[in-house]
């Protein structure tokens, strides 16, 4: 997905937000903004959202000498989750539909993204997701190739977004009751799941926990280790969770189900629906 104008105040309060999360002072913040605001200047605007905010990311944490400034609140994250997690379970037990509802569970545990909203209301945003239409609903055909997959006897590349949304995959990976294999970053980015957080997540107990080998949002496969690039390639269904991995993977191939919500006004135009809608949106559709 391409650079939007509205994507560049975006971009500074995120380095804003990772340097008071690293307890940067004042006067800190103030140089962390200016040299965004400069790296912001010399940037085509060509490149993706991901790239930009992979460059900016990693600046701020080279500036404020913190390898990971959002580990505490991820840590905390994921733990209010795992607090979900029994209520999850039987929710999705006594749905009418299971694997309905715990696809709506997955894509709201996507609100739990500090580069978007660090305030974001999970309680709220969870009862939303469980009656609300769908607003890209390819879900059948999600259904369908869980179900041929199921029959191949292959299995599924579960691509990661945010530490404590990694509960909420948890949840629908029990359900499906195939071989997952879930890839995380190789290291810290934006609030983003590392091993760390999908071992305390428990996700090793439910799948097969990978690296991508890149520590830049989303799934940018020039980025990522040849061994992954090779995982990837060889995948027959991939689901890819989040707003990031949407930017970088969108548009093309019909392996790939993105389940997200539509968090960004940007990305909503993007996609043709309301902010705050639901997304399950196979890659090759238009």
């Amino acid at each position: 997905m391409k650079t939007y104008l509205d994507c560049y105040p975006c971009f500074l309060r995120q380095a804003l937000d990772a340097a008071r999360f690293a307890g940067a002072g004042e006067q800190q913040q103030t140089v962390v903004l200016r040299d965004t605001l400069a790296t912001l200047h010399s940037l085509d605007p060509t490149t993706t959202p991901p790239e930009i905010g992979d460059r900016i990311h990693r600046q701020v944490r080279s500036m404020v000498a913190s390898r990971d400034p959002y580990r505490d609140v991820k840590r905390a994250a994921t733990a209010q989750a795992l607090d979900l997690l029994p209520w999850m379970r039987e929710t999705i037990r006594c749905a009418d539909d299971p694997l309905d509802t715990a696809i709506r569970l997955a894509i709201a545990g996507n609100i739990i993204d500090y580069g978007h909203n660090p305030d974001y209301d999970l309680d709220a945003t969870i009862d939303q997701a469980l009656h609300q239409p769908i607003g890209i609903d390819d879900a059948s055909d999600l259904r369908g190739a869980l179900a041929e997959t199921r029959v191949d006897r292959t299995s599924v590349l579960y691509l990661a977004d945010n530490a404590g949304e990694t509960v909420f995959d948890r949840a629908l990976i029990e359900l499906l009751d195939l071989e997952v294999t879930y890839a995380i970053k190789g290291g810290p980015v934006l609030n983003d799941a590392t091993a760390a957080d999908a071992l305390q997540a428990g996700l090793d107990s439910v799948a097969t926990v990978v690296s991508t080998g890149a520590d830049t949002p989303g799934t940018i496969l020039h980025r990522t280790s040849p061994a992954f690039r090779d995982l990837y390639a060889q995948a027959t269904l991939i689901v890819a969770k989040g707003q990031a991995n949407y930017e970088t993977l969108s548009p093309g191939d019909d392996r790939v189900f993105f389940l997200l919500k539509a968090k960004c006004p940007v990305i909503a135009r993007d996609l043709g629906v309301e902010p705050g809608a639901l997304i399950v949106k196979q890659g090759s559709r238009a």
